[in-house]
């Protein structure tokens, strides 16, 4: 097992990312505001930052340190690589396995199972806390299709199938997703899933800390000598990290849907936070982006014991425990892939 992820997260628009021998600073204007060894990260991650210096993208390709770029928003720019490396034998294996529809379904339906597990989790969780009065009538509905849904995925023979079995059921649980949300009803009322952009407080939550989470999902990928771009449920696109947003797919209602509820219901965020941009799309100002990011470092430093591991972990090695057993499944040391399910 990996240490814990430690990622630097660069929010402040007027930064400029700079090397000093082997430590990375982060310049606004003339003043250094942070200095840390390049040996202490695993990956840098900028939002709206005004630049970087070719000599600091060296040393992190140099020393494997991910280095991505995004707008404030959250929308991924670019992504700075070095020489490809990791286990050429596996990444053939995945290759051919992408190229056959009859395996690739294996592992689609392995991710969407665990999808839909986790969603019906948070849903059912949060009938145990706030339910026992027979409210909430609505979520107990989505539960029990959820639960039909998971038959279905079992019983799944194609993949454009699948994928409609995973559209019905992101559109049921995000159908009672606004019933989840206790606190400022009017400020973070939720009416569906937005993106590019998003169009209310609650969905630039969600999209900024996907944001997080697929760029950890690329790392942990890269990690174990996977090519994220190749994927097995989401389609290949250029720039587009395919196996990264497979991954995601698993463990995003229990990383980044909690801890957006979390965020809404323990107030930690309001209308002060966000600001509707003339296209009608909500940004977070750079205050909420470093309580986002905060609580999100501290979410990844709990620890729970894996379901299938049975060994107990950080939550922010999830990504890195499923992806190490992806590439187990995929040169032969496991029988099957098996998805991370909430307990």
């Amino acid at each position: 097992m990996r240490k814990l992820l430690n990622v630097l997260y660069v929010t402040s628009p007027e930064a400029y990312l700079a090397k000093d021998g082997e430590n990375v600073l982060v310049l606004v204007g003339e003043e250094t505001k942070l200095r840390i060894p390049v040996h202490n990260l695993e990956g840098i991650v900028c939002f709206g930052y005004t630049g970087a210096s070719p000599a600091l993208m060296h040393l992190c390709t140099e020393r494997n340190v991910a280095l991505s770029f995004h707008t404030e928003s959250g929308r991924f720019l670019a992504r700075v690589t070095g020489r490809v490396s990791g286990n050429v034998l596996l990444r053939r294996r995945q290759y051919r396995i992408a190229d056959n529809p009859e395996e690739t379904l294996q592992f689609a339906k392995g991710f969407i199972f665990g999808k839909i597990y986790n969603c019906r989790c948070v849903l059912q969780r949060f009938l145990r806390v706030h339910g026992d009065k027979g409210f909430f009538l609505d979520v107990q509905d989505a539960v029990k299709f959820l639960s039909l849904q998971l038959q279905k995925v079992i019983n799944c023979h194609d993949i454009d199938i699948l994928r409609g079995i995973e559209g019905e059921s992101a559109r049921c649980y995000y159908g009672v997703f606004d019933n989840l949300i206790l606190n400022d009803k009017e400020t973070f009322q939720f009416t569906g899933r937005s993106r590019r952009p998003p169009l209310d407080p609650t969905n630039t939550l969600l999209s900024y800390l996907y944001t997080l989470l697929a760029h950890d999902c690329s790392s942990a990928l890269e990690t174990v000598g996977l090519d994220p771009q190749v994927g097995f449920l989401h389609k290949e696109r250029p720039g587009r990290p395919s196996l990264a947003l497979d991954l995601m797919e698993e463990v995003r209602p229990y990383l980044v849907d909690r801890l957006t509820l979390s965020l809404i219901n323990n107030r930690q965020a309001d209308a002060k936070s966000f600001t509707i941009k003339e296209s009608g799309g909500v940004i977070m100002n750079e205050e909420m982006r470093k309580v986002v990011i905060a609580s999100w470092q501290r979410r990844k430093q709990e620890e729970i014991m894996h379901p299938f591991l049975g060994e107990k972990i950080a939550i922010g090695l999830i990504s890195y425990a499923q992806a190490m057993l992806l590439a187990r499944h995929i040169r032969g040391d496991l029988d099957a892939y098996p998805p991370f399910l909430m307990k």
